[in-house]
């Protein structure tokens, strides 16, 4: 796992994509992870070089003692941009990310290739709405609020029709520390960055998604207006985390804007190259699986990552034509056949977060005991509870066919 020394900040960092490529910089929302990119940084790993992090007390990047700031938090982005060699970015923040990305481009002006703020204001009042939040999961945890968080960050129909998914971000929102997303409430409730936004000399697109009751598209056009030279995009039917649920729309915003911005197109797509299959493979399987496998490589396995990583994941699962959900669901019957146990755990999360659900998951295995017998199965549903536990009882029964 990455830790970076950032001027005395431990930064988790992932890194994806060719080292020539204009660099893109993501910043994540409150209580989020580098993981809410995981769809802009697949897009985009073989046309650029992603960065994005975990912010200070969220994820994998340690607790720094003490307050913060969104200054703070603006130049801990600085200082990892500084320890990686990357002299400028296309700075890309989501909330309280956007917030930090505002900071950035007035405090270090010179690291901004182009500003994108997403979900995003310069103030979100009232401080009354922050202390009690901070006071709440001080006292009670982050489970107190978790429903009221993901109540705000998609919209109900992404809620019912994506639960699966939704699963895995409740599961990365309850995995921070609960002090420093206090301290980072805290740090919003401090911040008013209004009276600086006229400095801001970079390209800047602000977007908001179309039903965001945080920060709702009125707040982008208030920044629209108070940074020189801003465009601003609406993201239809996207609530808070319009990257999440409207992921492709997003990604497509972000490629028009980079390419105005450099004056040429991006490199092509190439779904074939190692950048492109590690972008999925990271996506699909999890950024510390494929950091943890390419660092235990070695030189005699690394051939044998290069391999899978341009042919399964960059060849088959960057093959469009079949959505991951439907590889994922083929590739979970295929590890049941074939009794492959470590395979079939690999997959089963991130199987879900592909938006299988547990019914679905269910029929699946018992339509594998017709096809590939019932001792496959069996142990299929075993190796099933051995990695989802309790979890896999949140399934409602079976109806009757009668």
């Amino acid at each position: 796992m990455p830790l970076i020394d950032a001027a005395g900040t431990s930064l988790f960092y992932d890194l994806t994509g060719p080292d020539d490529a204009p660099v893109v910089a993501f910043s994540n929302s409150l209580g989020a992870t580098a993981e809410m990119w995981d769809m802009q940084a697949a897009a985009l790993a073989s046309r650029m070089r992603v960065l994005r992090y975990d912010t200070r007390g969220h994820g994998r990047s340690p607790l720094r003692p003490g307050p913060v700031s969104v200054d703070d938090l603006a130049d801990d982005w600085a200082a990892l941009l500084d320890a990686l060699g990357i002299a400028s970015a296309h700075i890309v923040g989501l909330s309280l990310g956007g917030m930090t990305a505002q900071s950035l481009a007035v405090r270090h002006p010179a690291k901004v290739r182009s500003l994108t703020l997403m979900a995003t204001g310069p103030y979100l009042p009232p401080p009354e709405n922050w202390n009690a939040r901070a006071a709440t999961v001080r006292a009670e945890g982050l489970h107190a609020i978790v429903d009221a968080v993901l109540a705000r960050w998609f919209t109900p129909a992404h809620l019912a029709s994506a639960s699966s998914r939704v699963d895995f971000y409740r599961r990365k929102f309850l995995d921070n520390s609960a002090e420093g997303y206090a301290l980072c409430c805290e740090a919003i409730r401090d911040a008013d960055l209004r009276p600086v936004l006229g400095r801001i000399a970079a390209p800047t697109l602000v977007v908001a998604g179309a039903d965001d009751p945080v920060t709702p598209v009125a707040m982008a056009q208030d920044l629209r207006v108070a940074i020189p030279g801003a465009d601003v995009a609406v993201v239809p039917r996207s609530s808070h985390l319009l990257a999440i649920e409207q992921h492709a729309a997003v990604t497509d915003l972000l490629v028009s804007f980079f390419e105005r911005v450099e004056g040429r197109a991006l490199r092509p797509a190439d779904g074939r190259s190692f950048e492109a299959g590690l972008g999925n493979r990271k996506a699909v399987l999890g950024v510390d699986h494929v950091q943890n496998s390419l660092a235990k490589a070695g030189p005699f396995a690394m051939p044998w990552q290069d391999f899978i990583t341009r042919a399964a994941w960059g060849e088959i699962w960057g093959d469009d034509r079949i959505p991951w959900k439907t590889r994922s669901m083929v590739t979970l019957a295929m590890m049941v056949a074939l009794h492959r146990e470590e395979e079939f755990k690999l997959h089963l999360r991130p199987a879900l977060k592909n938006g299988v659900t547990l019914d679905e998951l269910q029929a699946l295995l018992l339509q594998t005991a017709i096809y590939a017998g019932v001792p496959a199965a069996n142990a299929a549903f075993r190796w099933a509870r051995d990695v989802l536990g309790p979890e896999a009882d949140a399934i409602a029964p079976p109806t009757s066919s009668n």
